[in-house]
């Protein structure tokens, strides 16, 4: 539905209660986004987790480069993106070993491929574990990162993936559930390892895989979480993901309750602000035309303010708002306001758990540099406002304090909305 002028709303606002009733339950889907519980099999990412990068070599070929080339093309960039995204609440400290290990069967043997056969995966994953069990303690490490030779003939760059295993491969003593395995070329996709390491912490994939593999890969969410691109022009996670890995507190998010007709008044922190964020982003933006962006955008507000809103629309399923623009990790964000996307927490990762919702459809932006020119420019900006098609519930957004939180309204009761 195009965006329309916003107005002014009389009267007093709605109280906002606490957010815990928004939180939807966590189901038995992969990488379910419920987030009322913490799945205990992954690790959480409030404190400092440590991570050996091990490199893997074949008989059939002999490395290019060499292991410090390798970690350098993944840290301290993945560390930073985490640092950014949680407010300084998580550390990912590399253990880069400083040696190729030696596997023993020829790259070629392991049929690696993006749809790995089980049987071979399994053989790969047995026989690397062996070999680099003889110079690891794996017991010191939460995060395992399986880098093979990017030259090997038999290394297809497109397998990248983490490993779940139902058994769980044991060595020194700890049972390891996960590990990263990395066929990257170098250099390597942009952030590619920062989307990996998301899965060790239980996020979905957020991108659309075509039935026949053709066709684009992102029109659920766009440039706007790295779980949907890691080549995103805005790739910080959602803030449900934030309040989902312990990022966000409670108080922080604003469950929208019984909003009616005048609806919830509120103010949202852009989600970027905190530790962090530099004005060299924003200014950054601004010289490629986001109205309203400058020097002062990302230095506005402060890590401790509201950055989410939800409106829970069924047993599984809710409407999130929150402010995106270019700063922190978004510094490359064409387009800023208020994005509104749906989440869904019975939905299997790549199977559209969440989905950005488009305030301004017929149009699109960044047609060069965005993954998915049409929802480049979905937040709801400064004076507008947007009813969310099929759910009857409409945000108006109305200024910007001095602080630089946005003050918007959402409101419910506005019937079905039309596309």
């Amino acid at each position: 539905m195009a965006a329309l002028a916003a107005t002014s709303l009389a009267g007093p606002s709605v109280a906002v209660p606490l957010s815990m009733p928004c939180a939807l339950q966590r189901t038995a889907a992969h990488h379910s986004e419920g987030l009322d519980s913490w799945n205990g099999a992954y690790p959480r990412p409030t404190r400092r987790l440590d991570a050996v990068m091990v490199f893997l070599s074949f008989p059939d070929a002999e490395p290019l480069t060499g292991p410090a080339e390798l970690a350098a093309d993944h840290f301290p960039a993945t560390s930073r993106f985490f640092e950014r995204a949680s407010y300084g609440k998580f550390r990912l400290r590399p253990h880069p070993l400083r040696e190729w290990i030696r596997m023993p069967r020829a790259s070629t043997a392991y049929a690696i491929r993006r749809d790995w056969d089980a049987a071979a995966r399994s053989s790969y994953l047995r026989d690397a574990l062996a070999v680099a069990d003889r110079r690891v303690d794996f017991s010191r490490y939460d995060v395992v990162y399986f880098v093979a030779d990017p030259d090997a003939p038999g290394v297809d760059s497109d397998a990248t993936k983490v490993v779940n295993m139902e058994v769980p491969l044991r060595a020194d003593g700890k049972d390891i559930h996960r590990i990263v395995t990395v066929f990257e070329k170098h250099p390597p996709d942009r952030l590619v390892l920062a989307h990996e390491t998301g899965h060790v912490f239980d996020l979905p994939d957020l991108y659309h895989r075509p039935a026949d593999g053709k066709g684009d890969w992102d029109t659920y969410v766009g440039d706007w979480d790295l779980m949907g691109s890691q080549f995103g022009l805005a790739p910080d996670l959602f803030g449900w993901h934030k309040w989902k890995l312990g990022w966000l507190e409670p108080r922080q998010v604003a469950c929208v309750r019984g909003a009616g007709g005048r609806g919830v008044r509120l103010t949202l922190e852009p989600l970027a602000a905190g530790p962090g964020t530099t004005a060299a982003g924003a200014e950054a933006a601004g010289h490629r035309g986001v109205p309203g962006a400058g020097p002062g955008w990302a230095g506005l507000g402060s890590e401790g303010g509201r950055k989410l809103a939800v409106v829970r629309t069924a047993r599984d399923r809710a409407l999130a708002f929150e402010v995106r623009g270019p700063a922190g990790n978004d510094r490359a964000a064409c387009t800023q306001g208020v994005l509104v996307y749906r989440v869904r927490g019975g939905a299997q990762s790549g199977r559209g758990p969440i989905e950005v919702v488009d305030a301004h459809p017929g149009s699109g932006d960044c047609w060069d540099d965005s993954v998915y020119g049409p929802l480049a420019d979905a937040p709801v900006g400064i004076g507008e406002s947007f009813t969310v098609p099929g759910e009857g519930v409409r945000i108006e957004v109305h200024d910007r304090t001095i602080s630089g939180s946005w003050t918007v309204t959402i409101s419910t009761g506005h019937g079905r909305g039309r596309a």
